[in-house]
C-alpha cells in the first residue's frame, strides 16, 4: 500500500486488496504497518485516531474477517493508548469470525536520523510496548512484530523457541534503509528462526516527502524469498508448505544449541589521536 494522511481511502484501498487476495484464495491476509493512515505530524494524528472503540480500521477489518471467513492481520494502526499520552504503534489479528485474536505494539521505536536528511523520533509519538505476542493460527505459532523490531534478533529468537512457526514483519520501511538492509535482515530472521516470514509493506512516496522502499516479502524458513511485492502497491500471494519448518530446524537445529556466556567487559573509549 502507499497509505495517506487521511483515514477513509486508505481502508478503501486496503478492503480492495483484501478482496483480491481472498477471490484469490488466500486464507491469511496481511497489510502493511500504519494501513489507516501514515502521517508524520504527531499533532494531527492524535487528533485523527480514537481509541479501541469506534475506530474505524477496526470496524472494517473485523468485518471482513467475519465476511471473507479469513485470518486477516490489521499490520499496524495508531491508536490512543490508555493512560498515556502518546499513541500505540498496534498490530491487530482477526479471526474468521471477526473477533480479535492477539494484539501486539510495537516494542522498538524507530528514532533515527536517515542519512538521505529524514529524521524519525517514534517514541516522541508512540509509547513502547512491552510484551512480545505469539498466538495461534490453524497451521502453527504465530509470532507478532512490526517493522524496526527486525533489527533485534533476540526477540524473533524466542518467540521462535516458544513455539513461532510464522512471523508477520508489517513495515514502512524508508526507502534509504530499505534498499541497504531489507531483504538481508528479512532473510536473516527467517534463517535464525526457521519460521516462515511474512512482511507486507508500504511503498512510494507519502506525505511530508517520506518515502518507503515496498517490497513486501514471504521469506521461507531456509531463506528463500518466495515472493516480492516489487514497488507499487497490489497483492502479492504465496503459498505456505508448513513441512518446510521442520526440514529447516531439522537440517540445522540452531534452536536448540543456545549456551551461556559471560559477556564481554566494554571497551573503554579512547581519546581521539591528533593528526
Amino acid at each position: 500500500m502507499t497509505s495517506g494522511r487521511e483515514i477513509a481511502p486508505n481502508l478503501e484501498a486496503a478492503e480492495a486488496y483484501i478482496r483480491e487476495a481472498s477471490k484469490a484464495g488466500a486464507d491469511f491476509v496481511l497489510t502493511p504497518e500504519n494501513t489507516p493512515i501514515l502521517e508524520p505530524r504527531h499533532d494531527r494524528l492524535k487528533a485523527a485516531v480514537p481509541g479501541e472503540d469506534g475506530h474505524p480500521a477496526l470496524e472494517t477489518f473485523a468485518r471482513l474477517a467475519r465476511e471473507l471467513d479469513i485470518w486477516l492481520l490489521l499490520g499496524s494502526t495508531a491508536v490512543q493508548a490508555e493512560g498515556d499520552e502518546r499513541l500505540a504503534n498496534r498490530s491487530y489479528l482477526f479471526a474468521p469470525d471477526g473477533s480479535v485474536k492477539a494484539r501486539y505494539d510495537k516494542i522498538h521505536m524507530f528514532d533515527v536520523n536517515v542519512p538521505d536528511g529524514q529524521t524519525y523520533r517514534e517514541s516522541a509519538t508512540f509509547r513502547p510496548g512491552e510484551q512480545a505476542v505469539l498466538t495461534e493460527l490453524p497451521w502453527g505459532g504465530l509470532g507478532m512484530t512490526i517493522c524496526y523490531d527486525v533489527r533485534f534478533a533476540a526477540l524473533y529468537r524466542q518467540l521462535a523457541q516458544a513455539g513461532a512457526s510464522i512471523i508477520t514483519v508489517p513495515a514502512a520501511f524508508t526507502q534509504f534503509t530499505g534498499q541497504a538492509h531489507w531483504h538481508t535482515l528479512l532473510r536473516a530472521r527467517a534463517i535464525e528462526t526457521g519460521c516462515f516470514v511474512l512482511a507486507p509493506a508500504q511503498c512510494g512516496e507519502h506525505a511530508e516527502e517520506r518515502r518507503t522502499y515496498g517490497h513486501s516479502l514471504v521469506v521461507a524458513p531456509w531463506g528463500e524469498v518466495l515472493a516480492d511485492g516489487g514497488e507499487a502497491p497490489g497483492v502479492t500471494l504465496a503459498e505456505l508448505d508448513t513441512a518446510r519448518i521442520d526440514d529447516a530446524r531439522a537440517w540445522v537445529p540452531a534452536l536448540q544449541h543456545d549456551r551461556g556466556f559471560t559477556a564481554p567487559q566494554p571497551l573503554k573509549q579512547r581519546e581521539p589521536e591528533e593528526a
